[in-house]
């Protein structure tokens, strides 16, 4: 059985879905495209409303902060109801559970939203958190931290599962108003406070997994200091060194500072110095071996987690992929034919692959044809933009190259833009792309790119070092130069040579 059977070729329907997400510092409204394994945000707005400042030392929420939040939750329910989302789901973290007034707030705040609103434990939140970054890194193998106005959470992942997990008052704001605005008072506070998480001894040789725009950010201001090719922010990895020395570097600058470098949001600029000291001392305290980015946090976890069993356990890539070719290529079935096709010469006894590089071949070739609207000269660096830049989840950032420069080569790309990603790509990998994009430029010329051709035409790996095309009788016309040349072309990838034979595979 093939593991495509049963997707829909059709063009996937919106079906919007508003999460808003009542923080310690922020309101935001995230609408996505529906309830799938790989949802893509079609409308997002933040704004600052400060709700947990002062919630530390005054034990309630400011009034300012309140008719902020609430104003920002009025506009969110008409948004909601001009996209189109039938359902808003809505929480509420530390800032609201914790504050005397917070109950009387959510009450207020549930209708302005027109809907209820849970306020999370912090559990709950640490909990929806883990399951955004296993949504976006299924084989995440860590802790994940996830920073917010008035809380970090904490909480281990393995195997796809949850494991221990613990809530610390150290957010950025909370750390403000404790220490009074003194960053060495609150080192003493985040140290104290990371001496008593035992949690931390797990992290020893694994990897952290950042959650929250504080992060975010940092990792933005090291990808430009490292002239980073690629800037998706998902999966970016620091070195458990570089992430200390820059966060190290930024918890000592001041907000006016912050407010200069143009890869910081000068909207974190009074909370980020705070925000980079939790996570220099948090890898202090804890031997984690590396620090990766998760855009995926308590907002997709919480979709993550209303999903049936079957769509959370399909691959998020092979998903996203899939809704590109539905949306993007001339036949969707061509391109689960052109899976299937590509089998019959990768696997045992043929091409070696592991189970990784199977996945990321089934991905090129659903995306091998998003290209194809635009004007010939542009196709490759059109596929290569969209690829690179896309919303993906469940992939790494040379998985990422590797798709971006598969589909590339395909349409005989080929110039600095792509020069730059290939830093990103080891040579075999690099030589994988070429391949494979050689496999697609002959199957598409036999197919014309429509479905019902390529499950006639044979490809194996003959004897005497022979790379075999096989054409039934009816399809002998289909043979000729070009065929003969790209079949070449693609047996020249794996020193061999090329053969048609007629009357073969029917």
């Amino acid at each position: 059985m093939s593991w495509h059977k049963g997707f829909r070729t059709e063009p996937p329907k919106y079906r919007p879905v508003s999460v808003v997400d009542i923080g310690s510092n922020s309101v935001r409204l995230v609408v996505y495209d529906g309830l799938r394994r790989s949802p893509s945000p079609i409308f997002n707005e933040k704004i600052l409303c400060g709700l947990g400042r002062g919630v530390a030392t005054r034990g309630k929420l400011a009034e300012e902060g309140m008719t902020r939040a609430l104003a920002a939750l009025r506009r969110f329910r008409a948004l909601s109801r001009q996209i189109g989302a039938k359902h808003i789901f809505a929480v509420a973290t530390a800032a609201a559970r914790e504050a005397s007034n917070g109950a009387q707030f959510i009450a207020r705040a549930e209708k302005a939203l027109g809907c209820g609103i849970r306020v999370l434990t912090g559990k709950e939140e640490a909990r929806y958190a883990a399951l955004g970054v296993i949504a976006g890194i299924p084989g995440a193998d860590g802790i994940a931290g996830d920073l917010g106005g008035g809380s970090l959470e904490l909480i281990d992942i393995k195997d796809g599962k949850l494991r221990e997990g613990v809530t610390l008052p150290l957010g950025p704001l909370r750390l403000m108003d404790l220490s009074g605005g003194s960053i060495e008072k609150a080192r003493s506070i985040i140290d104290e406070a990371f001496a008593k998480a035992g949690i931390l001894k797990l992290l020893k040789g694994r990897t952290f997994y950042a959650v929250g725009g504080t992060w975010r950010n940092l990792a933005k201001l090291h990808m430009a200091q490292s002239n980073y090719p690629l800037h998706v922010l998902h999966c970016y990895r620091l070195t458990r060194q570089q992430a200390m020395s820059l966060s190290g570097l930024v918890a000592h600058l001041s907000p006016s500072s912050l407010r200069e470098i143009r890869e910081v949001s000068k909207s974190r600029s009074d909370t980020m110095p705070y925000g980079a000291l939790v996570l220099e001392r948090l890898l202090h305290h804890a031997q984690a071996s590396a620090v990766e980015i998760s855009v995926y946090g308590v907002r997709e976890g919480l979709l993550y987690s209303r999903l049936p069993p079957r769509k959370r356990n399909s691959d998020a890539l092979l998903s996203s992929c899939w809704d590109f070719a539905r949306r993007y290529a001339r036949s969707p079935d061509h391109e689960l034919e052109l899976c299937d096709w590509t089998d019959q010469v990768f696997g045992e006894g043929k091409l070696p692959e592991s189970e990784e590089q199977r996945r990321l071949r089934y991905a090129a070739c659903l995306l091998a044809d998003i290209g194809w609207r635009a004007h010939p000269d542009y196709r490759a660096e059109r596929s290569l933009s969209m690829i690179s830049q896309a919303a993906f989840v469940g992939i790494d950032h040379p998985g990422r190259v590797f798709l971006a420069l598969t589909v590339f080569y395909r349409y005989d790309g080929q110039g600095e833009e792509s020069d730059s990603l290939t830093r990103l790509l080891g040579d075999e990998d690099h030589q994988r792309a070429h391949l494979l994009s050689s496999l697609f430029r002959l199957a598409y010329i036999l197919s014309a790119a429509m479905p019902g051709m390529l499950p006639k035409i044979g490809l194996k790996l003959g004897e005497n070092k022979t790379l075999v095309l096989s054409l039934p009788k009816k399809l002998a016309d289909l043979s000729g130069e070009r065929v003969e040349k790209r079949l070449a072309a693609l047996a020249a990838e794996i020193g061999r040579s090329g053969r048609v034979v007629i009357g073969g595979r029917a």
